[in-house]
């Protein structure tokens, strides 16, 4: 019997000092693409949105990597400035509804009653709508924008992390570490910020990886949909959008957007996936 034990505690010893592959490789594809967004100034040699009418529509070349577009705008540089757009809209989008779901199913999970069946029946309600159609919907009533995509997707968003947080909370609050806190007599603010949250919240961050993805697709359709942000501002899926038209002559206009965002849902994906068996292994 010991010498099992000491076998298993081997065994996740040597697990926890080897990261996953998955994290491994999506950290590595994401950290080249947002490495690029934020550093764009620097391997960029053109404004994203200055218009050369001379020079329209020409192909890959020392000056221009990509080619220019069809108002003569530099694509690798559109493509970059794109990049730091989209994932910046797209990480506020995420970290709002996960602040507010979070705090809402740990609220909801720990003091149960009227609160939980409050934020229950709210999350029936956004549920019962589609997750693009409603985003959608509320853009356009609030108008194309930043503030709106992201206004919509934390409308819609912070009710997964209201389920996920709030089943965990259900659990962590009957374990014993919470039990005897109670009994020393802390504040229920204490054993809710510094107990229970810490300890639900490691779901939701993985949760988080896959959602960012799902928020990336949205902005990029609203942005393919004319429903995104207003251009000139550089977008992915504005770019595929206007270079829609030229497919038979310069179909990389749309193509490499279109491949930006794939590589990007992948990375993501990766991480998301590498992010969660080291959470389980740790546990």
């Amino acid at each position: 019997m010991t010498t099992v034990s000491a076998e298993y505690v081997v065994e996740k010893a040597q697990q926890r000092r080897k990261l996953p592959p998955a994290l491994i490789a999506g950290g590595a594809v994401l950290g080249v693409i947002v490495g690029l967004a934020i550093f764009a100034p620097l391997v960029t040699s053109y404004n994203p949105t200055t218009q050369d009418l001379t020079n329209i529509l020409a192909g890959p070349s020392a000056a221009h990597w990509l080619g220019t577009d069809q108002l003569g705008r530099d694509v690798w540089s559109r493509l970059v400035y794109g990049a730091r757009t989209d994932l910046f809209v797209a990480f506020i989008a995420v970290l709002s509804p996960f602040v507010i779901g979070t705090l809402a199913g740990v609220f909801a999970g720990y003091f149960g009653s009227a609160l939980d069946a409050t934020v229950m029946r709210l999350a029936d309600v956004v549920v019962a709508f589609p997750f693009y159609v409603l985003v959608m919907l509320l853009v356009f009533l609030l108008g194309p924008g930043t503030g709106s995509i992201i206004i919509a997707i934390t409308v819609v968003s912070w009710v997964s992390y209201a389920r996920i947080v709030r089943g965990a909370t259900l659990v962590a609050k009957n374990q014993e570490y919470v039990l005897a806190t109670k009994a020393e007599g802390f504040s229920t603010s204490r054993i809710v910020l510094r107990h229970i949250v810490p300890n639900v919240v490691s779901q939701a961050i993985v949760f988080a990886t896959s959602d960012i993805v799902l928020d990336i697709l949205a902005i990029v359709t609203l942005g393919y949909l004319g429903l995104g942000i207003p251009p000139p501002t550089p977008d992915w899926g504005e770019m595929m959008a206007s270079g829609q038209q030229f497919l038979t002559t310069h179909w990389e206009l749309s193509t490499i957007p279109g491949i930006a965002v794939v590589l990007t849902g992948l990375g993501l994906s990766l991480l998301g996936d590498g992010l969660a068996e080291l959470l389980s292994v740790e546990r």
